[in-house]
């Protein structure tokens, strides 16, 4: 396919959507096209406790130490419990509040009080050297619900539920590879990377034939400090031009697949999604539609065989796959830190602290998922678990559109694992296991197995 470049739209306040996915250049100060922060009253004093927590003195760096593996920083336990609203300053950014207990988490994603749209302007706290346009994730209803709503069609339970003959078919061919080459093997590379790539092109309507390519150009969205700015640049405007020929080749020759489904909804009425939009919502859920799942797989299969009795448990009960996968999201950290700082759009108690319009929070959903007074022993894997209502996939508007498409690929490689290669082990010694860096997201370079 030949690729053809197409220029990327720096904000505009007059069409806020302009360019919504990757690193943008934001204008100080500029608020134009989203609801204004009312300002703080000024009788109230930032951080005075409001209950019986011990008052906020200090600002600590964050993210506290370098991530360790998949090891949850034990100062997010002694935080919920003496200081569940800190105060934090990122690498890069303004200060913020940091909230840890999962009700109060779950009060930053879910409360309409909290803004994700605010952020515009501001500078937002962050682990990125850039600001980074977040794109969906970056707006509040209306203009949020204008855009998922088109892409949520995709994730329906009905489609993934679709999806899963031809995922497991995948998941076999791709298993049947693995061990045709023989014991010891890298998982990452013979199943853990093709599978999410080659379902999400499945329901998009992309060539597979292109994946190392859009791969490549993907880990823009994820990257940290491992890659330069300049190669970000490059790898967004490549995707974006790759994904913009898809459409305009859609356009004239229609399918039954995501990406006619978005140019029509833009052709019969151009007033609900602009053209540019079309371009970027699909690269966006074609790079985030794989990436955590890339690295997600691995990190499951890694805790399986590393915890006593794990791997054993599912092998005996392949049934309980399904509960599995949520005990899995619940106990893997995925994210080096949080991020995506939420707005106050007025003072708001939270954590016995009060909160004045205008700041940012951060919710930590790893140290949600270990709060003690939600999840019985939570600092144990738990297979078992039957009631756990963790926020791996988040909470509220912004709740994960692919999470469905998600669970299914999850269920199905750890189904298919269990019944290919029952005695399933790590080839290597652990202390010789790498882990990737200068990404958003904790996951292993690769995973050597044997069987």
């Amino acid at each position: 396919m030949r690729v053809v470049r197409i220029e990327r739209v720096r904000y505009d306040p007059q069409s806020v959507h302009d360019s919504w996915l990757g690193p943008v250049s934001r204008p100080s100060g500029s608020t134009a096209g989203r609801r204004p922060v009312r300002p703080p009253r000024v009788c109230l004093r930032q951080g005075v406790p409001v209950s019986n927590n011990p008052p906020v003195t200090t600002t600590r760096s964050y993210p506290f130490h370098a991530p360790d593996r998949l090891e949850l920083d034990p100062l997010y336990a002694r935080l919920r419990h003496e200081q569940p609203v800190t105060r934090v300053r990122l690498p890069y950014g303004e200060p913020a509040w940091l909230v840890t207990r999962y009700a109060d988490v779950r009060t930053v994603l879910g409360d309409p009080r909290f803004s994700r749209a605010a952020a515009l302007g501001r500078d937002e706290p962050r682990i990125t050297p850039r600001q980074i346009d977040a794109g969906i994730l970056a707006l509040d209803p209306p203009e949020h619900t204008r855009l998922r709503r088109l892409a949520a069609k995709a994730f329906t339970a009905r489609r993934v539920e679709q999806l899963r003959p031809r995922t497991t078919g995948i998941t076999e061919e791709l298993l049947d590879a693995m061990l045709a080459a023989g014991s010891p093997a890298d998982f990452v590379e013979y199943v853990a990377t093709p599978l999410p790539i080659r379902v999400i092109c499945a329901l998009l309507g992309v060539p597979v034939a292109d994946q190392d390519r859009f791969h490549t150009w993907s880990e823009a969205i994820v990257s940290t400090t491992s890659l330069s700015p300049e190669r970000i640049d490059e790898y967004l405007d490549n995707l974006y031009a790759y994904m913009g020929e898809l459409i305009a080749q859609r356009r004239r020759e229609p399918t039954d697949d995501l990406l006619s489904a978005m140019v029509r909804a833009r052709d019969e009425n151009a007033d609900r999604l602009t053209e540019l939009e079309v371009v970027q919502l699909a690269a966006g859920l074609l790079a985030a539609g794989h990436e955590t799942t890339v690295t997600q797989l691995p990190n499951f299969v890694y805790v399986l065989l590393t915890t006593p009795g794990a791997w054993e448990r599912l092998r005996a009960d392949p049934g309980s796959v399904p509960s599995a996968v949520e005990e899995l999201m619940r106990y893997v950290p995925l994210g080096v830190a949080s991020a995506f700082a939420r707005y106050a759009t007025e003072d708001v108690e939270l954590g016995g602290v009060l909160i004045r319009a205008g700041e940012p929070v951060i919710g930590s959903i790893s140290s949600a998922n270990r709060d003690e007074s939600v999840f019985t022993d939570p600092d144990r894997l738990d297979l078992d678990r039957s009631v756990n209502p963790h926020l791996g996939f988040g909470h509220g508007v912004h709740h994960c559109i692919g999470a469905q498409l998600a669970r299914m690929e999850l269920q199905v490689a750890l189904r298919a694992l269990l019944q290919r290669t029952p005695e399933l082990r790590i080839a290597v010694p652990e202390a010789e296991l790498t882990w990737k860096s200068g990404l958003i997201v904790r996951g292993l370079t690769g995973l050597p197995v044997a069987w």
